[in-house]
């Protein structure tokens, strides 16, 4: 039998954030796979090495978690002011699917760099020294960000002393905003409440803020479902009872911000919405091994991704920590200690992080109108990715 030869395709493997994925340019793909459709979700799925029953992704440039099972292909934009399109696939790591329902915003501290590198921003914009303002089109969700990119000698600077808890080494500081960060066209709190009462069979009635900012996430406390907030991921991933209520909670959650019309269909979306839990500041060890100090912290923030809780934080979900936070009212804020503010420090698995926020209410409803938070971003490797010929 003859087997079609592997195919090379340009590709960069790049961190961005807590975050790795594999970068391509849509002018690089196959011609089959530079529209939507089953063709480019099996190539993604081939490049990653999805479906893995053995979840390890040893055949494949995953890395069998949320944080490494995933993909970016940017284009030009043709949005006005805008100079690159965004467009993020999250690879199921068990199943035959690419789901495209939402951002990565760790991944969003790539694009910048990944978008100069590729020749997508006008060598005019960008400075000998200083910083490059790309400016981006979030196609998955349909806002705006804007990412700012140091420039050293007229390339992208990689390399300096900003650490990023969740991060094993210090790189350069990208400062990134996101603009009118409520998700999609909706409205950021979809059930008109900023709590609501989530009823979960099997497991009750629960206090919950469902927010639509970065990405759609419901947030209850960490008491109501027997927590404390300062789990590491050790305590919840092995627990197969506690993953499915976490799963129970996501699903009738997401009935009820409209995002899907039965809890069946939860399966077939398991990037968004985000489930988070969150608590009152305590002291406790993070996954390094370094002591985080409640004194330091404004609350704690424990948030699942692809049914697992995660190492550190989303990028996206920290949106929506950041905008809740700033809300007075929400479980959010009520754990930060309520009030009015526009910044929040939160407590995850793996240390700290500081988001900034900015909201507006009008006419009794609130809006978001920004959210700031710095990340960082470097190439691992670039070239190209081979695949079977015959896999799409």
């Amino acid at each position: 039998m003859k087997y079609a030869p592997q195919i090379k395709i340009p590709a960069a493997y790049m961190r961005g954030g807590t975050s790795k994925g594999v970068f391509f340019r849509l002018q690089d793909l196959p011609q089959v796979a530079q529209v939507p459709g089953k063709a480019r979700d099996n190539l993604l799925l081939r490049v990653i090495g999805s479906p893995d029953p053995y979840g390890k992704h040893t055949d494949g440039m995953g890395g069998a978690t949320s944080s490494t099972s995933k993909t970016v292909i940017l284009s030009p934009s043709e949005k006005p002011d805008h100079d690159v399109n965004y467009l993020f696939g999250q690879v199921s790591i068990d199943k035959p699917f690419v789901d495209w329902s939402g951002n990565c915003g760790n991944l969003t501290a790539a694009v910048g760099a990944f978008a100069i590198n590729s020749g997508f921003v006008e060598p005019s914009r960008v400075p000998e020294n200083g910083i490059c303002t790309v400016r981006i089109w979030q196609a998955n969700i349909g806002k705006t960000i804007v990412a700012h990119v140091p420039i050293t000698s007229g390339a992208v600077q990689e390399t300096g002393d900003f650490e990023l808890d969740g991060v094993t080494f210090p790189s350069a500081e990208v400062e990134i905003e996101f603009m009118n960060p409520a998700d999609g066209e909706g409205a950021l709190f979809p059930t008109g409440n900023l709590v609501d009462d989530l009823e979960v069979p099997g497991v009750g009635v629960l206090k919950a803020t469902m927010i639509n900012a970065g990405i759609p996430t419901i947030f209850v406390n960490a008491e109501d479902i027997g927590y404390t907030g300062t789990e590491l991921q050790n305590a919840i991933n092995g627990d197969s009872q506690a993953l499915a209520i976490f799963e129970a909670i996501r699903a009738y959650g997401a009935v009820t911000m409209g995002l899907i019309s039965s809890v069946e269909g939860a399966a077939a979306r398991q990037h968004t919405p985000k489930v988070a839990f969150v608590a009152k500041p305590q002291d406790y060890i993070a996954s390094s091994g370094q002591g985080v100090v409640a004194a330091d912290i404004d609350l704690l923030v424990r948030a699942l991704s692809m049914g697992k809780l995660h190492h550190a934080m989303m990028g996206t979900a920290a949106v929506a920590i950041g905008i809740a936070a700033a809300i007075p009212g929400t479980l959010v804020n009520l754990a930060a200690g309520g009030g009015e503010r526009n910044s929040v420090c939160f407590g995850h698995p793996s240390g700290s992080l500081r988001v900034g926020a900015e909201v507006t209410a009008v006419d009794g409803q609130w809006a978001a109108t920004k959210a700031i938070m710095s990340r960082s971003a470097r190439v691992l490797m670039e070239g190209w990715v081979r695949v079977p010929g015959a896999c799409f």
